[in-house]
């Protein structure tokens, strides 16, 4: 492979160039970065970068050093996949591999107002200009983000509104059980559950029963969109996302896809997931580089990113931290429910315990990543008692 182009310019596409040089694939390197900046961390956006007025979360890669074209504020607008082309705002490129790392674009509200999203730096400043005592900020999705932004929101001074269609925080992914008991940390918070939002309009935002939520500042929260519309008519196999195998290729030779924008096929999990976390970016691209560079007359097997999601979360001054996937068919049991310290965690039909979930206890959250990797079914003792361990001991 004489050149390597990458589609993308967040950690899975810094991550894979790093992967790659560090592994000796000496060809060239092409990354295209939709975006005018080089890749920066964005889990710090709703964050730190909603509180500090110089904040800068870049990577730190030489990427001169590493030798990789990165070609700023061009992004890719077509694919050719016969003629291994990639079609751009600054013309078109060939390529003997491509990686597709887009990402996701946030989903935004109908209507005329003015709505803000956390996804880009440039977000994440404007936003953190309008966050000023007395401001008065309507989040639409009691969602993971949503949370993080009113922490940083109250803190600031603005009185917080959050409208929610389900039955509680979360609850889209975690269930309404598991999302009641987070209700007291929204106590600051003008919560309103079981409410949809019809449009945003100049003055705030439109209940779908047509009441009226008057802002000054209308954040939307409610998930996320592969970014493909630019591989419409290419052939490739989409699913919502780009469509991979375990070992993360597309439907197409020579093409591959990770990060937020990839469906991938979880040998773990017997299903396709997309998984919209930093570590499994961070981990795909090192998959992905081996895969990439596999010599075919090895006797070595192709390798595979199969890992346990993990993901975490601040807000309202907790870390939450959630590892695996849960299905809506799994059992949920509340660990030390009625003691000031609680967990969540699922298991199968099976018993095999399918993700976990802990708040301000990472020794909780290290036990269970090695238990669902161990494909543990811990006991009807253990799995309710927080202090419990869950993972089989070391050798069994």
């Amino acid at each position: 492979m004489e050149r390597i182009v990458i589609v993308g310019g967040g950690l899975a596409a810094s991550r894979t160039c790093e992967q790659l040089r560090s592994r000796g694939y000496e060809g060239e390197l092409v990354m295209l970065c939709a975006e005018p900046h080089p890749p920066y961390d964005r889990p710090p956006l709703s964050k730190a970068a909603l509180l500090e007025e110089e904040h800068d979360s870049t990577f730190p890669t030489d990427y001169a050093q590493l030798s990789v074209d990165v070609r700023l504020g061009v992004a890719a607008t077509g694919l050719v996949p016969d003629a291994r082309t990639v079609q751009t705002t600054d013309g078109e490129l060939s390529y003997d591999a491509l990686v597709i790392a887009t990402g996701a674009s946030p989903i935004r509200l109908p209507g005329p107002g003015r709505q803000f999203t956390v996804r880009t730096v440039e977000d994440a400043a404007q936003l953190r200009a309008e966050l000023k005592p007395g401001q008065r900020v309507v989040l639409v999705g009691a969602s993971w983000i949503s949370a993080e932004v009113a922490t940083a929101a109250l803190r600031r001074g603005c009185s917080v509104t959050c409208i929610e269609a389900g039955p509680a925080p979360l609850s889209a992914a975690l269930g309404a059980d598991v999302g009641q008991r987070f209700l007291p940390w929204w106590s600051e918070v003008d919560l309103r559950l079981d409410t949809g939002v019809a449009e945003v309009t100049e003055t705030g935002v439109q209940l779908a029963n047509g009441e009226q939520a008057d802002a000054d500042v209308v954040v939307t929260g409610i998930g996320v969109r592969p970014a493909v519309d630019w591989l419409s008519g290419s052939g490739i196999a989409l699913d919502t996302g780009v469509v991979v195998d375990e070992h993360l290729r597309t439907s197409l030779p020579g093409i591959y896809a990770l990060g937020d924008v990839a469906v991938r096929w979880s040998p773990r999990w017997n299903t396709r997931i997309r998984v919209e976390h930093w570590d499994d970016a961070r981990e795909a691209a090192r998959t992905l580089a081996g895969v990439l560079l596999h010599d075919p007359s090895s006797q070595d097997p192709l390798p595979v990113h199969d890992p346990v999601p993990y993901f975490w979360s601040d807000q309202f001054g907790h870390k939450i931290q959630y590892v695996g996937h849960h299905s809506p068919e799994d059992t949920l049991v509340i660990r030390g429910d009625g003691t000031p310290q609680w967990a969540a965690a699922w298991v199968d039909a099976e018993g095999r315990l399918t993700a976990h979930l802990s708040i301000d206890a990472p020794r909780l959250m290290i036990d269970a990543r090695m238990a669902i990797a161990a494909g543990a079914r811990p006991d009807e003792a253990a799995l309710r008692d927080p202090q419990a361990k869950l993972a089989p001991p070391r050798g069994r």
